[in-house]
């Protein structure tokens, strides 16, 4: 008997295509994961429980919890902040916190980025996956908020960029990650006046 080669192939059996619908359900599963039991406790078998798939998927996609957390990371790094263009140092200096303190209210990146910071003392792997997903990337916005203000004429050109990271979004990753207290009222323009008024000093 002859194959008309005219006749489509089937795929050998494994090489099913990965459903992008199950992908998704498993990286919802690992953040939520990870905020109920931290990256040391997490496992394959609970994250595949809570996607409601088998742990074959998850194997399917990632070899181990360290290489899905990783991936993880580096998409969120990938997307990056977007880096605001109000017109004045003032206003993108607000338009930064206000996204950075909806980033850090979430309930789910409140409890993973302190314990993945913890982590990273002890992996180097993560410390650098880490180090990209909130360091590079709010440098790059902080760096663009900067150098448009020198343009404009409203801070000097000597100002260390990362010098706003220090005044602005260091007080709010204290006061909410780790006080993990609510914001008084006015706490945001209260921080920006005071952010604008130290790069300008």
């Amino acid at each position: 008997m002859t194959t008309d080669p005219r006749t489509p192939r089937r795929a050998p059996a494994g090489a099913a295509v990965l459903r992008e619908d199950v992908t998704e359900a498993i990286r919802a599963a690992v953040f939520e994961e990870l905020a109920s039991v931290g990256f040391a406790r997490m496992s394959i078998e609970g994250i595949a429980r809570r996607a409601g798939v088998g742990k074959t998927a998850v194997y399917r996609r990632w070899k181990s919890k360290l290489s899905l957390v990783l991936d993880l990371v580096s998409a969120f790094a990938a997307q990056g902040l977007p880096a605001p263009a109000t017109g004045s140092l003032y206003g993108d200096v607000r338009a930064l916190l206000e996204v950075a303190s909806h980033a850090l209210r979430h309930p789910v990146a409140s409890q993973v980025i302190p314990d993945l910071l913890v982590e990273s003392v002890r992996n180097p792997e993560i410390a650098d996956a880490i180090k990209a997903a909130l360091l590079d990337s709010q440098q790059g916005v902080a760096a663009h908020i900067v150098r448009d203000a020198i343009a404009r004429g409203e801070l000097p050109a000597s100002t260390d960029p990362y010098r706003l990271l220090d005044v602005a979004v260091g007080p709010l990753y204290w006061h909410l990650v780790v006080v993990r207290a609510d914001l008084p009222k006015g706490y945001l323009d209260d921080l920006t006046r005071g952010a604008v008024a130290a790069l300008r000093a």
